[in-house]
């Protein structure tokens, strides 16, 4: 291990994802450069659109290389990055390197693992397994590379149980011994005071042109495993019901077509809202109008909710959630107590369970104050931090006592 005498060693992240890029895993990665505490953690990342502007909001350190992002899987790229993580841990000795996600990070932290001997922990998502899986079963060389970076690791975290198990799964097929000790789940977060009850969406309805009405809400890509038409099809069998119930949704996303198309054969394209430029700035207000939060995500051959960092956005603005019962949904929304949780195929069942709460608001109202609880007692950023900066000390404490 490198010493830098008295002072405190930082820990490395390389990633892939990170603001200003959008989704779940970015901002997992952008709350961690926030919240470890300044000096110690320091981020390597790509090039994108916007970061010499959004970099500067960090106490961290973000280190770029000049090298755009989406290509760090390519060789090239691979090979620069890991290049540029050996000058970062030459310069700044760390402790631990995390990485954000197997590929394209775990190649550099690989390399580093080899040539300095720091120790590195891989954060594993849920849907990345699952691509992982079918190339190694696809390829011996994608297997031999997923034995090598995965055997490698000195802890494996992953976002819920579900994940955890899929964990397991690929160490078996890899014939990688199984160690409890090294896979963590370290359930995720939100921020409690971004995201709150009791903001006034009047102004994000005038911004987009919304009505007044009874609001269903989902935040989320565009693409066919989020569900989305699931719930477009279960709008429908209720509109007859609730003629003043109207669905926002907030994403961008390669279904945005297919997904208009359906709400007119539905019937309902004049109820279903999609709101595809919304800031980060704008989401509060959302939530806030919103009367339910729905996120019917299914699994499918190369993509899962693997967790659903939306839905304790939801919860901490006090919203029940309707959630589909798949992948690591059910860490995150606590069924009959912050949500509840149905088969995301059907829009029956989706439609019963909106049907309840929205006859009963009481109901609803007691799921949503449980959610705040649960996510200012739990499901907030800072205990994930915290969670995080504890692993990486127990996984570097044996190789400190052999120094």
């Amino acid at each position: 291990m490198h010493t830098r005498g008295d002072a405190v060693q930082p820990e490395l992240l390389i990633t892939r994802d990170f603001p200003p890029v959008g989704g779940g895993i970015a901002r997992w990665m952008g709350e961690m450069a926030k919240r470890y505490p300044p000096g110690s953690l320091i981020v390597s990342t790509g090039r994108v659109p916007g970061s010499q502007t959004s970099d500067g909001l960090f106490p961290n350190r973000i280190d770029r290389i000049p090298f755009p992002a989406t290509r760090l899987k390519i060789l090239p790229g691979r090979a620069l990055w890991s290049h540029r993580v050996l000058t970062l841990i030459d310069q700044t000795t760390p402790r631990f390197l995390w990485c954000g996600n197997l590929r394209p990070a775990a190649y550099p932290a690989k390399w580093a693992y080899e040539r300095r001997g720091l120790p590195y922990g891989v954060i594993f998502h849920g849907g990345d397994l699952l691509t992982l899986q079918l190339n190694y079963r696809a390829s011996r060389f994608k297997r031999f590379a997923a034995r090598t970076l995965l055997g490698s690791a000195a802890v494996l975290v992953t976002n819920s149980l579900w994940t955890q198990r899929l964990v397991q799964d690929v160490l078996r097929e890899l014939r990688l011994p199984y160690d409890a000790s090294r896979l963590r789940v370290v359930p995720l977060g939100t921020d409690p005071v971004m995201f709150r009850p009791g903001i006034d969406p009047t102004p994000v309805m005038h911004h987009y042109g919304l009505p007044s009405g009874r609001w269903l809400l989902t935040v989320a890509r565009l693409v066919p495993h989020k569900g989305i038409d699931t719930t477009i099809r279960a709008l429908a069998l209720l509109r007859r019901a609730f003629p003043e119930l109207r669905y926002a949704v907030v994403g961008t996303g390669s279904q945005q077509s297919l997904l208009r198309a359906l709400a007119r054969e539905c019937g309902v394209a004049d109820a279903v809202w999609f709101l595809s430029e919304v800031s980060d700035v704008e989401l509060p207000a959302l939530y806030n109008l919103a009367e339910i939060y729905v996120g019917v995500s299914r699994q499918t051959a190369r993509a899962v909710e693997g967790f659903g960092i939306s839905f304790l956005e939801a919860s901490a603005c006090a919203k029940p959630v309707v959630a589909g019962r798949s992948g690591g949904i059910p860490d995150a929304v606590r069924e009959a107590e912050t949500g509840l949780l149905v088969e995301p195929e059907s829009p029956e069942a989706v439609a019963r369970a909106l049907r309840d709460l929205l006859k009963a608001p009481n109901r609803g109202r007691a799921l949503g104050e449980a959610g705040r609880r649960a996510v200012e007692t739990f499901f907030n950023w800072d205990r994930v931090t915290a969670d995080l900066r504890s692993i990486s000390q127990a996984a570097c404490t044996p190789l400190e006592g052999q120094r």
